[in-house]
C-alpha cells in the first residue's frame, strides 16, 4: 500500500514538473526531516482560510478586505509548503534576496532613515531604487514633529523637500517604476511620511513596529501581498 502511494506521488510530482503553468521544476523527493512547527503553521492557516468558505456562503464572493486577508493566508501557506518541499529536495531552496530584487523592480522605495536604506539593500532591494526622505513631504508637517521649530528653519526644509520630490520623479521615470512603496516604522515621522506619500503619489505602505526585527522572507511576503492588491 505504501509503495503504491509513493509511486502515485512520484507520478504526480513528475506531471507537475512538466506543467506549463509553473516555472518551477519539481524533483523526486529525497530523505529529509519534517519540520513539525512549520507543518502546524500550515494547518492553522488552512483552518483560518476555511472560515471564509463558510462565511461567504452561498456566493463565496469576498469583499476587498476579506479578499486581502484570504489571499494573505494563502501566500503564507504556499511559502510554508515550499519550505517543507525544499527540505525534501522537491524544490530548490530559494534565494530570497534575488526574489526580493525581482519583485522590487516595479517600485521606488521611500523611507525615513539611512539605517532603513541599509536594511532594504540587505534584503535585496537595489540601492538606486531607495530614497531616504529625512523630512516630511509637506513643510507644515514639521510642526507636528517639532511644535517649537523656528520660522527660520522652514526655508532650508522646503528646499530639501523639493530635492526629495524631484528625486522621486526622476527615479520613477528613469527606472520605469509603477508605484512607490513607503517602508517605515510605526512612529510619528513614519506615519506622517506614509500618509503624505499615499495622498500625493498613491503610494502603498509597509509599516512595522521595528524594521530591524523583520527577516528577508517576511519582507518578500509583504511585497507579494502588495503585488496582489
Amino acid at each position: 500500500m505504501h509503495k503504491t502511494r509513493f509511486k502515485q506521488a512520484q507520478s504526480l510530482l513528475k506531471e507537475a514538473g512538466k506543467s506549463s503553468k509553473t516555472t518551477e521544476k519539481l524533483k523526486n523527493p529525497k530523505e529529509g526531516k519534517i519540520d513539525s512547527s512549520v507543518y502546524g503553521e500550515i494547518l492553522n492557516k488552512i483552518i483560518k482560510t476555511e472560515e471564509f468558505i463558510y462565511s461567504s456562503r452561498p456566493s463565496h464572493h469576498l469583499l476587498q478586505e476579506d479578499a486581502e486577508e484570504f489571499c494573505s493566508n494563502l501566500i503564507d501557506i504556499r511559502n510554508k509548503i515550499d519550505e517543507i518541499l525544499a527540505e525534501f529536495g522537491v524544490l530548490e531552496k530559494e534565494n530570497v534576496e534575488e526574489e526580493v530584487k525581482r519583485l522590487s523592480e516595479r517600485f521606488i522605495f521611500l523611507t525615513t532613515k539611512g539605517n532603513f536604506k541599509k536594511l532594504l539593500t540587505r534584503w535585496g532591494v537595489e540601492p538606486q531604487r531607495i530614497i531616504v526622505a529625512g523630512v516630511p513631504l509637506e513643510a507644515e508637517d514639521m510642526r507636528i514633529l517639532n511644535p517649537n521649530i523656528p520660522e527660520s528653519a522652514f526655508e532650508p526644509i522646503k528646499k530639501k523637500i523639493s530635492h526629495v520630490k524631484n528625486d522621486i520623479n526622476r527615479k520613477m521615470n528613469e527606472l520605469d517604476a509603477e508605484n512607490i512603496i513607503v517602508v517605515v516604522e510605526k512612529d510619528k515621522s513614519g506615519e506622517i511620511l506614509a500618509k503624505r506619500a499615499k495622498d500625493i503619489y498613491g503610494a502603498v505602505v509597509i509599516e512595522k513596529d521595528g524594521l530591524k526585527d523583520i527577516d528577508v522572507p517576511e519582507f518578500k511576503q509583504s511585497l507579494e501581498k502588495h503585488l496582489l492588491s
